[in-house]
């Protein structure tokens, strides 16, 4: 079974004045250091269990595509050392490793043997590669033809022909077509079901969510949080609109999950709950039962704009559906210091069985890069069962009307 250990794991560049001092200190090394260290990476610290599946997220530079690069050795440490145990299948930088003047026959067999499959093994698995790839007779012709998208699909396809004890991807399947992801992601969850350890750098919060089972996010090459997939990326979502007197704060919640509360501070919910159809709270609702998504919202300061926005997510974190009163033309212009608003949400509740959350957020346009007055995650809890629809899968009461048509 797959493990990774990284202790105290580094990595610096040496930044020099000017060319000539590098020719300085390459020829006089016992002499003045004629150069500083710019570290990319400090003090990386964690540990991956076989079968679990991890998530590396941050804004770009902040160190994620480096530090997998120092745990498959693609690269070498300036601090610390990485334990790997089991056999590891990467897919790094998008064609990595391949040659373009090679087809991508040839290049898949070169790179099987880079993951330690035999020359033979390779030749024996490229049926169900190319079946895999789907790029047809592109197979046969030289890599520097290829799209992006065709490069990804044949280095994916070669990297998990053999399921390995430890996957590690870096972003390169945000290039692919909404198929061929979905399809790579199936082929990843069948592979953590037989126990793969998985390391995944993505910018995808559902993918990270509904695969991973924790998270860690990097912030100037330093571990800034680590913790359930959904938390972490709370978190990160509010440090995204961090401004200046701005708060970020996360509590634990009666029920152990951690709520991030994050804004500037002009306005906040006083006040949340979920109606039923006699206008009563409550906290378990039937599928498809109309509801009202009651919101008290208390100004603290005087705003010149404001927008009140909501997202119902799954217990992953997920989101079902959102929206906000400026995609629906409904801001509320100058608003006092003291004035309270109630704004009512009516909808019907179609949505699968499960536990549910609602995260609000109070801004000034429809987003909260912009002015992040108040952002909370976990604001409102409830659970959704079925007492009077026939049984369905997923996550959606869509209800068809069928018509079929015999002749």
């Amino acid at each position: 079974m797959g493990r990774i250990t990284v202790s105290h794991l580094g990595k610096a560049y040496k930044q020099y004045p000017g060319r000539w001092s590098r020719l300085a200190e390459w020829l006089t090394p016992t002499a003045t250091v004629r150069h500083k260290l710019k570290w990319v990476l400090q003090d990386i610290n964690f540990q991956v269990e076989p079968g679990e599946a991890v998530g590396i997220i941050g804004i770009n530079g902040a160190g994620k595509s480096t530090l997998l690069k120092l745990i498959t050795g693609t690269a070498q440490a300036t601090t610390g050392q990485v334990h790997i145990s089991g056999r590891v299948a990467a897919l790094l930088e998008l064609g990595m490793g391949f040659h373009p003047e090679f087809t991508g026959r040839q290049n898949a067999i070169m790179a099987g043997q880079l993951l330690g499959m035999t020359g033979q093994e390779v030749v024996d698995l490229m049926p169900q590669i190319e079946a895999f790839a789907e790029i047809g007779d592109y197979i046969d012709s030289p890599i520097r033809v290829y799209s992006s998208g065709m490069q990804m699909r044949l280095a994916f396809s070669v990297a998990t022909a053999r399921r390995p004890d430890v996957l590690i991807i870096d972003e390169a399947l945000s290039v692919g077509d909404a198929y061929f992801q979905h399809k790579s992601f199936d082929r990843i969850r069948e592979f953590r079901k037989l126990g793969t350890t998985l390391l995944i750098v993505s910018h995808d919060k559902a993918a990270i969510q509904s695969i991973c089972d924790r998270a860690i996010l990097l912030d100037g090459g330093r571990v800034a949080k680590e913790g359930a997939p959904e938390e972490v990326m709370d978190y990160y979502n509010a440090r995204l609109a961090d401004r200046e007197n701005s708060s970020l704060r996360q509590e634990v919640l009666a029920d152990g999950k951690i709520q991030t509360i994050s804004g500037t501070g002009e306005a906040s919910v006083a006040d949340i709950a979920l109606l039923d159809e006699q206008g009563e709270r409550c906290e378990i609702h039937d599928v498809g039962r109309p509801v009202t998504l009651q919101v008290k919202v208390a100004v603290h300061a005087p705003i010149p704009r404001l927008v009140l926005g909501y997202m119902i997510k799954d217990r992953l974190g997920q989101v079902m559906y959102g929206t906000n009163t400026h995609i629906k033309a409904l801001p509320q212009d100058d608003a006092a210091a003291g004035e309270t608003f109630t704004y009512r949400f009516s909808f019907p509740l179609n949505l699968g069985p499960g536990t549910y959350s609602v995260a609000t957020a109070l801004v000034s346009s429809d987003t909260h890069l912009l002015n992040n007055y108040e952002w909370r995650d976990l604001a409102l809890v409830f659970t959704i069962t079925n007492i009077t629809r026939e049984h369905f899968a997923g996550c959606a009461w869509l209800n068809p009307v069928i018509q079929i048509d015999r002749s």
